[in-house]
């Protein structure tokens, strides 16, 4: 398993229909498959993902596409995917909840080669 979310892109209908209670993170993105959004679902989260991501669509119009994982070490899971994406394009998507991160320069850009 690579350290980037690399899950395929499910519509926000196939996503809700999967996904119960569980804590983890989740991406929104937008028709060209652009990362738009990222949070997480934690042990405070009413409904874990299924009720995070369900509030976030209703507030992230542009998002038409969604992906998730399911780990219980959602928060240190969330900062990684945004030093991640910081590190492949040089700024964060809209992100929730806004924390203070550190640097990580992995090995290989986006696509791990």
């Amino acid at each position: 398993m690579g350290l980037r979310l690399d899950k395929p892109w499910l519509s926000s209908e196939q996503v809700l229909a999967k996904v119960r209670g569980q804590m983890g993170v989740y991406q929104f993105a937008n028709e060209a498959g652009e990362v738009v959004y990222m949070s997480y679902a934690g042990g405070r989260s009413l409904g874990g993902l299924r009720g995070e991501i369900s509030r976030s669509l209703t507030e992230q119009s542009d998002a038409t596409q969604v992906r998730y994982e399911i780990t219980t070490s959602y928060l240190s899971r969330y900062k990684e995917l945004l030093m991640l994406h910081q590190a492949d394009y040089g700024g964060l998507p809209t992100h929730h909840p806004s924390i203070r991160l550190g640097r990580l320069s992995p090995a290989g850009g986006t696509n791990g080669s």
